[in-house]
């Protein structure tokens, strides 16, 4: 019975830390992307005769941390399914 009781307990933490894992990936690529959105927003207004250069490193920069953010989110994910 008890071992029975320690598996339910380390299942059910594994489900809840990788929730929480994913909803954490989730608000950090928001808040990186919104933030180079804005930084972009901002150069751009500053020097309009940069804006292609400035969206082309915007766009590569948002591409790169939602990569990370979707790796992130499948290590989450292998890690419920293994608990």
């Amino acid at each position: 019975m008890l071992a029975t009781l320690a598996q339910l307990t380390n299942t059910a933490f594994a489900y809840v830390s990788s929730g929480i894992g994913a909803g954490l990936v989730t608000i950090g690529a928001g808040i990186g992307i919104g933030r180079i959105a804005a930084s972009a927003m901002d150069g751009i207004a500053r020097q309009p005769e940069a804006a292609g250069k400035i969206q082309t490193a915007m766009i590569i920069s948002a591409a790169l941390i939602e990569g990370i953010a979707l790796l992130c989110s499948v290590i989450c994910l292998l890690l419920n399914l293994k608990a």
